[in-house]
């Protein structure tokens, strides 16, 4: 995929040179206090800089309000594209609306929006990832067990897919029970309060899904004060740095991996190749048939 991406910055570097092409391109971002968030910031950063794009970047701080401003700011700016990461996807909506009727372009990046009109959506297979977890806890626990959900923002698509995906493989075992599933809003501090209580009505869990790492670590130190952390298995979802050392400490069980770097290149390289050329490319792996493996 690194591959495929380096060759389509080349080939549009060149286009937008023979066009003379400067674009001015505004990221909206939910939050920088999440490093998901700033590796994906530093892959559109390098990416806008190689394109010979102006980047906007904005953070909203996880408050909807300030993000539909800080939207509206860059449509009185006029900049040629904006690539949202919404912090809830519902009210995101009138935000891409009101870059629609201004005819701005918008592509949005981890998380969709549920309405308006987007030029793509780039994000991770979050039903899959959520899969994922749920076939490992299964596997560690051998199919039994008492299982608990830290969910995070309610509205995001991120955490409904995450969910969904979760919760119907847990369904395929019959040992596996869901005893508390609770919202922490991707937040460490708030997963470590939510952990702490539901330890206290459940006391003999064995496994925590936390539907990103910054909760799964906040859980983590809730588990910690319990001395239960060898008893408890914990999974989180993103892979970020802290995330990674908790692994090599045997704190954490295991994460999800994302790639956000890649999502904030992908975005801003669809963001250019659709103000050069007026569409986005997204290619289909491609297959040999030979007499050996036709149907």
């Amino acid at each position: 995929m690194r591959k495929l991406v380096f060759t389509l910055l080349v080939a549009l570097f060149m286009l937008g040179a023979a066009f003379g092409a400067k674009y001015v391109v505004g990221l909206s971002l939910s939050t920088l206090n999440n490093p998901f968030f700033v590796t994906l910031r530093d892959g559109a950063i390098d990416t806008a800089e190689k394109l010979g794009i102006e980047l906007i970047v904005l953070d909203a701080q996880d408050n909807p309000a300030k993000q539909l401003n800080d939207i509206e700011d860059l449509i009185q700016r006029g900049v040629d594209l904006i690539i949202i990461n919404p912090t809830d996807s519902d009210a995101i909506v009138s935000a891409v609306e009101s870059a629609n009727e201004a005819g701005i372009p918008v592509i949005t990046v981890d998380r969709a929006s549920n309405g308006g009109k987007v030029v793509c959506h780039i994000a991770s297979d979050n039903v899959e990832g959520g899969r994922m977890a749920a076939r490992y806890i299964a596997k560690v626990l051998n199919g039994k067990g008492k299982v608990v959900e830290l969910v995070g923002i309610l509205g995001t698509s991120a955490a409904r897919d995450r969910g969904k995906g979760f919760e119907e493989e847990i369904a395929k075992y019959p040992g596996l029970q869901l005893v508390a599933k609770q919202t922490a809003n991707f937040n460490r501090a708030e997963g470590l309060i939510v952990m702490e209580n539901i330890l206290e009505a459940h006391p003999d869990i064995d496994a925590v899904f936390a539907q990103n790492d910054e909760m799964a670590l906040g859980a983590i130190e809730a588990i910690k004060a319990t001395g239960k952390l060898d008893e408890i298995v914990v999974v989180g979802f993103d892979a970020i740095p802290d995330a990674i050392e908790a692994i090599k400490k045997g704190e954490m069980e295991a994460t999800i991996a994302q790639q956000p770097y890649l999502m904030g290149q992908l975005a801003v390289t669809k963001a250019f190749e659709y103000l050069t050329t007026g569409t986005v490319f997204f290619p289909v792996e491609l297959k040999l048939i030979t007499q050996e493996n036709v149907e």
